[in-house]
């Protein structure tokens, strides 16, 4: 059985795996507090540029959104997000649990619009009856989306533009940041990112690490008192080396690119296999994750062999399903694959 079911089916990075291993009898420091957190830390605000960046470790990405979106919000405030986004639809209600709403906007190809955000904080403020309802205090996006696209440098800049007009921040879920960034149709750099978002996060648990997404607050922003919130929350690791030996590693000599680009390259041979095939895409992704639209009957006979993601019906008779690489993808899994497709 060949697998293209997620970007986290295997374990770690071999040079991961390895520096856990080189430095598992060093006795560490804990709670983030060690000198490979303080090194990755430092590395990270330097491929980010931006010198006075904070960033904190955390494990998973539903995690992170929890703690971020629930440390920054005030308790009558609710965070934008589009109907399709992560924090709307596949993170359990994990939001809500912390007694924040999700103010779900329609976009497109799984973005959000600069304008829709706009005219929806507009019109909350200009009713007479706001103080009733649910502030917006936050504008969520991901970047790659949960289809695989991606934000223009123009697309980021009005809405970081908009948020600074209606003073909320702009909070970037970058869990496949990495598949983003090495995208051969992006035009957004880690840099624009820094400058242009208020918080994100940089994700490794999608992208060779065994764990761990690296949040970043980007303008001396962090809430106050950010370390204890997460303790609050159960989100502050004991063991902290375990993240920043990870990332530690991940932004040492370029790896965390390097490996980026493997997964975008075969992402493309496995686009230019399945459209030789003749198989339908539902949207253009550029990034690592494909989606197709099977017959149902065409769908359990490929399951058969294949592991992939189910992702939403398309209509009675067929389904939309979602193929992904990674930096674990060889080009003998495609050939596996060919032999199914």
């Amino acid at each position: 059985m060949i697998s293209f079911e997620s970007d986290y089916i295997a374990g770690a990075h071999p040079k991961v795996l390895e520096r856990l291993a080189e430095t598992n009898m060093e006795p560490l420091a804990g709670y983030g507090e060690d000198r490979y957190c303080q090194m990755a830390e430092e590395k990270i605000r330097k491929a980010c540029n931006c010198p006075n960046a904070k960033v904190y470790f955390l494990v998973g990405g539903t995690q992170t959104n929890q703690v971020v979106i629930s440390s920054v919000l005030s308790d009558y405030e609710g965070v934008i997000a589009a109907t399709s986004g992560h924090i709307s639809v596949h993170e359990g209600g994990a939001i809500e649990f912390t007694g924040h709403k999700v103010l779900a906007l329609a976009g497109s190809n799984g973005k959000l619009n600069a304008n829709d955000i706009d005219n929806y904080i507009s019109t909350f403020h200009a009713d007479g009856n706001h103080e009733h309802m649910v502030f917006p205090g936050m504008v969520y996006i991901s970047h790659p989306t949960e289809y695989g696209t991606l934000y223009s440098k123009k697309e980021l800049t009005e809405i970081s533009n908009v948020c600074r007009k209606h003073n909320i921040p702009l909070f970037l879920d970058g869990a496949r940041l990495g598949y983003g960034l090495a995208s051969r149709q992006t035009d957004v750099s880690l840099p624009d990112i820094a400058e242009l978002c208020d918080v994100f996060y940089i994700g490794g648990t999608k992208v060779g690490a065994l764990c761990g997404e690296a949040v970043v607050f980007t303008h001396d922003n962090a809430p106050k008192h950010f370390i204890t919130k997460m303790k609050q929350r159960g989100a502050l690791l004991a063991k902290g080396r375990l993240l920043g030996i990870q990332f530690d590693t991940l932004f040492t000599d370029n790896l965390y690119m390097e490996i980026s680009r493997h997964a975008i390259e075969m992402a493309e041979k496995l686009k230019s296999l399945l459209k030789e095939k003749g198989y339908r895409f539902y949207m253009e992704s550029p990034t690592n994750q494909q989606f197709i639209i099977l017959h149902n009957e065409q769908m359990s006979k490929l399951a058969q062999n294949v592991c992939f993601s189910f992702w939403e019906k398309y209509d009675d008779t067929h389904t939309i399903v979602r193929f992904a690489t990674s930096w674990s993808t060889t080009k003998d899994d495609l050939k596996e694959l060919e032999k199914w497709l």
